[in-house]
């Protein structure tokens, strides 16, 4: 016979879903398809960031989408 044991919360709540990190590796050779200038990451956007091109990349499931049709532009 098995204990009754009080259902926990957690198992109705879906997991945290932790922000994907980029290898540092990756991101020096990473350019802006455009301007071919170095990017920035927005850890937080999960984005890579092209100031002169104006341009956020998103990174989809930890994977960078460098497509300029894909990107997301920057406001002023």
């Amino acid at each position: 016979m098995v204990p009754d044991t009080p259902e926990t919360p957690q198992a109705d709540t879906p997991p945290a879903v932790e922000a994907t990190r980029i290898d540092p590796k990756l991101l020096e050779l990473l350019v802006c398809p455009l301007t071919k200038e170095t990017l920035e990451y927005d850890a937080a956007r999960q984005e890579l960031i092209s100031r002169r091109a104006k341009l956020a990349y998103p990174i989809r499931d930890g994977i960078p989408i460098m497509l300029p049709e894909e990107a997301r532009p920057l406001g002023d």
